[in-house]
């Protein structure tokens, strides 16, 4: 695939992997507020919305992989 079609969709992958890392990283510091607070059960409610974004970015990081390789065939 050509290098102009390619790359503008690798940046939009890191971009969006940047986004689900940061929402991440800020229910992780909501979960850890809860905790703090004596809020253990709740910490471990809102914390379970980590596992999901962290999977989406882990996925978008496959994509942007992927599209790298093509870009080198």
């Amino acid at each position: 695939m050509k290098a102009e079609i390619i790359e503008p969709a690798i940046k939009a992958c890191l971009a969006e992997i940047h986004a689900k890392l940061k929402a991440a990283e800020q229910t992780a510091k909501a979960a850890q507020a809860c905790a703090a607070a004596g809020g253990v059960a709740e910490a471990v409610r809102v914390s379970m919305d980590i596992e999901q974004l962290i999977y989406e970015a882990g996925r978008l990081h496959d994509a942007a992989t992927l599209l790298a390789r093509m870009a080198h065939d």
